[in-house]
């Protein structure tokens, strides 16, 4: 027990510690798991003589793979995407293990192991690619989408997969009579589960949701997943499809996204230690005596992967650039070829150096993955002339749009957010400019008149032709960290004295954002807070007016630029063309006369302006004391009425 208890604890901190390495790096945690499992493993440095005693738990990692995979499953959407999936998916998975078992063939292995490899290299990494994809705002562009539904039908096509290999490897007459009677059980499962699950599932989970216990909830989750998983294995299929069909099952009730939630931290941990216990199987004395077919498979499994779907996404009618970039997005193997792979040899199908060197290659080909999408752009742009061309044009069309537009706001994303932003702005008269990466979004904005294009707001191209250079203003209404510090980063570059306003979830990349140079941080948890706090208190008796004061004086502490704006209902209401105090940032470029002085040495107060924030670069937006001194590329934000800013300008700038 000690000895479990130690191992155990030492996979725990070499997990944690590969983890947080790989995070920092801007890698997927998947990739600590397959490292931490080749370094402690029995055949590296063997601080855990055997992978058994995690295995049989680890399987249950994929398991629950299976069933998020299954609640994914949702015949609406399996049906807009049918061209995609069924078409260009089923041409992928069909082409490559034809190809593959043909490549066996020629090697001189049986039919049976080319089928069974050639099933394997057919998977990409779902997991990894929809994460990647997703990080890089891509998931609704072409290639995106053709990625997803290729994804899609590799994760249908596991299921005859993890029947068949199974009983590959039996005699002649006795293969046929399984296969026969696994195909009749599976009817038989389905039938059975689609109709009779189908009618006592939903009942069954109001029963359990009308008790309102979180824990008896997932308790249920837990039984449902892991009894119909039971049950299958019984039927002589495996646990795998059970929790592929329990998830389906589920899908088709109201709980769906709430069972999501609750498994997902069973699935992460499981599915992790599962990526372990593959690291440690991996045999390095083994891949040194076979490493040229480690270096064959991998030649295949990423050049030739990415020729064959870029191929096969041009076959479908897609232009050359989405074409080549939906090969770089699934050129990669994935985690389903370990589990089809370890059925296969503990089949007997497969030879374990066999095995060794495909668990090799599959591990390879994913660590490559993300750097193949972080550099594709580039690779596209040079081995696509036309994407220059179809870049060019879109840039153009862009840049058409903004060509009169003076004064106006960049608006990055226009979903819900961006819309009401520009509904305000629209009845102030101020002019916008919105770039989103949704196509059906954009067509009907666009036919309802509005001024948005598709572009992506990351990268400094799209920026430049949405008139960043004469905008007043960008915002970034999307709560996405990673992109907004890329936006932020070029803004600053390009713009240090416009104010970019960023909207985020909650407050744990707020200092961040802040230091890369964003003027403002709406945080959603704390707005949404602030509005559930004043409906609770007028409906509790609080007068009006007190109710109005607390959320003010909240919003003051928390947002720098308001300070000083909340000065009663009586000004809230006026409405007259009379000067008001408002905003105005001041950039203090080379030979400005402020530089190298402090604000006290300016009258400031005696023109009625007031500093609220300055903005220097690697530094959080601070108010300054009257004794701060000024640098250069300083970006000094003031309050004023517009008189007063003019003159104020004026004075930091030139002195008089």
């Amino acid at each position: 027990m000690t000895h479990l208890l130690s191992s155990l604890l030492l996979l725990l901190a070499a997990a944690v510690l590969m983890v947080v390495l790989c995070r920092s790096a801007k890698l997927p945690a998947m990739f600590g798991y397959l490292l931490v499992g080749m370094l402690v493993g029995p055949h590296a440095l063997a601080l855990i003589a055997s992978s058994d005693e995690a295995t049989h738990l680890a399987e249950f990692g994929v398991v629950f793979l299976m069933f998020t995979l299954g609640l994914e499953f949702n015949l609406a959407k399996l049906n807009a995407m049918r061209r995609i999936v069924f078409g260009l998916g089923a041409s992928q998975v069909v082409t490559t293990a034809l190809l593959v078992c043909g490549g066996a063939l020629l090697a001189g292995y049986d039919w049976k192991v080319g089928l069974a490899l050639g099933g394997a290299l057919a998977m990409s990494s779902t997991a990894m690619v929809s994460k990647l994809l997703t990080e890089r705002a891509e998931l609704n562009a072409p290639h995106g989408q053709n990625a997803i539904g290729i994804l899609l039908f590799q994760d249908l096509a596991v299921v005859p997969l993890l029947i068949m290999l199974p009983v590959l490897g039996r005699p002649g007459e006795e293969m046929l009579w399984a296969l026969g009677l696994a195909a009749l059980k599976i009817v038989c499962v389905l039938v059975l589960l689609l109709n009779l699950g189908q009618r006592l599932m939903r009942p069954w989970f109001n029963l359990v949701a009308k008790q309102r216990s979180s824990e008896l909830f997932m308790l249920n989750v837990l039984l449902v997943t892991l009894g119909i998983a039971w049950l299958t294995e019984l039927a002589g299929l495996s646990l795998a499809l059970g929790a592929f069909l329990a998830g389906m099952l589920i899908a088709e009730t109201e709980y769906r996204y709430q069972v999501e939630d609750d498994i997902r931290p069973f699935r992460d941990l499981l599915l992790g230690l599962f990526f372990v216990t593959v690291g440690m199987n991996l045999n390095f004395s083994t891949l040194a005596q076979h490493w040229w077919m480690v270096l064959l498979t991998l030649t295949f499994l990423v050049p030739g992967k990415v020729m064959l779907i870029t191929l096969l996404a041009r076959w479908f009618g897609n232009a050359p650039g989405p074409a080549l970039r939906t090969g770089f997005a699934l050129g990669q193997g994935g985690e389903f070829a370990f589990v089809l792979l370890a059925l296969a040899t503990a089949g007997g199908l497969m030879p374990v150096e066999l095995n060794q060197v495909m668990i090799a290659s599959v591990v390879l080909s994913m660590l490559a993955t993300p750097f193949v999408l972080q550099y594709s752009d580039k690779l596209v742009l040079r081995f696509v002339a036309s994407e220059w061309m179809s870049m060019a044009a879109s840039l153009h069309q862009i840049a058409v749009r903004t060509m009169e537009s003076q004064g106006h706001v960049v608006v990055c994303g226009y979903g819900r957010s961006g819309q009401s932003l520009a509904r305000l702005l629209n009845e102030e008269n101020i002019p916008f400019f919105a770039l989103d990466l949704d196509p059906e979004k954009v067509r009907e904005a666009g036919a309802a008149g509005e001024s948005v294009v598709f572009g992506d707001a990351a990268k400094r191209e799209v920026l430049m032709a949405a008139g960043l250079m004469r905008a007043r203003a960008l915002v970034v209404t999307y709560a996405d960290t990673h992109s907004a510090l890329k936006i932020l980063e070029m803004a600053h570059k390009l713009r240090p004295e416009m104010p970019v306003i960023v909207r985020t979830y909650d407050d744990t990349d707020i200092n961040t954002l802040k230091a890369a140079g964003a003027a403002e941080v709406v945080a959603e948890i704390l707005e949404g807070s602030l509005m559930l706090a004043s409906h609770t208190l007028m409906m509790l008796g609080v007068p009006l007016n007190r109710v109005l004061k607390r959320i003010r004086s909240v919003r003051e502490a928390r947002y720098q630029m308001f300070r000083g704006f909340f000065r009663g209902t009586v000004e809230d209401q006026d409405d007259s063309d009379r000067p008001l105090p408002r905003l105005h940032t001041v950039l203090l470029v080379s030979g400005s006369a402020a530089i190298g002085k402090s604000i006290e040495m300016f009258d400031l107060a005696g023109l009625h302006v007031e500093v609220k924030s300055l903005r220097r670069k690697s530094m959080r937006p601070m108010q300054p004391a009257a004794d701060f001194v000024l640098n250069e590329g300083d970006v000094l934000v003031l309050l004023g009425e517009p008189e007063g800013l003019a003159a104020a300008e004026m004075l930091l700038l030139q002195g008089n």
